[in-house]
C-alpha cells in the first residue's frame, strides 16, 4: 500500500490492533460494523506498507531486564562518500549483531547524530555492552552519553505500549 494518506478505515483497524494485535477480523468487523472480508482486504493492504509487523510487549522487569538505555553518539566526521557508506555499513552491521539493541539509527540534535536503544539486565550488564561498543566501534565515534531507564516496578509511571496512542485518536 502506497502510504498517501490511510483511509478512515484503515486508521481505525490500525488502532484497534495497536490496542490488541491478537483481534481476529471477524472481531474487527463485529467491532467496526462492516464486513468480515471487508476488514482481511483492509488489512492485507495495511501488512504491505503501514504495519511492520506485530509483536508482544513484555513486562521487561519479569524478564530479567532491570535497564533501558538511551544511548546518544556523535560519530567522527565523514568527508567522503566512500568512507560514509564503509562507516555505515559496519555500524549497521554491528547494530544487527547485538541482539539487546531494540532500535538505533540516526538523529539529530545536541550535536549527536545516532542513536541506539537498548534493554540490559543488570548495571554491570550496561557497563559491558558500553565497553564492548567503545572497543569494536570506537573508532568511528567523538562521543557517548547513555540516559538509564529504571525498568523496575517502583521506578516506572507508565508502561512502554502503543495502545495508549490508538486511544488518544
Amino acid at each position: 500500500m502506497h502510504m498517501e494518506k490511510l483511509k478512515d478505515i484503515d486508521l481505525r483497524i490500525l488502532f484497534e490492533l495497536m490496542k490488541n494485535s491478537k483481534t481476529s477480523d471477524r472481531q474487527l468487523a463485529k467491532k467496526m460494523k462492516v464486513s468480515q472480508p471487508t476488514i482481511t482486504r483492509r488489512r492485507a493492504k495495511l501488512e504491505k506498507g503501514a504495519i511492520d509487523g506485530y509483536t508482544a510487549i513484555p513486562n521487561w522487569e519479569k524478564l530479567g531486564y532491570e535497564i533501558l538505555a538511551i544511548t546518544l553518539i556523535k560519530s567522527m566526521r565523514v568527508f567522503t562518500s566512500k568512507k560514509y557508506r564503509d562507516l555505515r555499513s559496519q555500524g549497521l552491521d554491528w547494530l544487527n549483531k547485538q541482539g539487546n539493541i531494540i532500535m538505533g539509527g540516526a538523529c539529530e540534535g545536541m550535536g549527536i547524530n545516532s542513536f541506539i536503544i537498548s534493554l540490559h539486565k543488570s548495571y554491570s550488564d550496561h557497563s559491558a555492552f558500553m565497553l564492548k561498543l567503545r572497543l569494536e566501534m570506537g573508532d568511528f565515534i567523538d562521543d557517548v552519553q547513555t540516559l538509564l531507564v529504571d525498568l523496575t516496578e517502583n521506578a516506572r509511571l507508565k508502561p512502554l505500549h502503543l495502545k495508549y496512542l490508538a486511544e488518544a485518536e
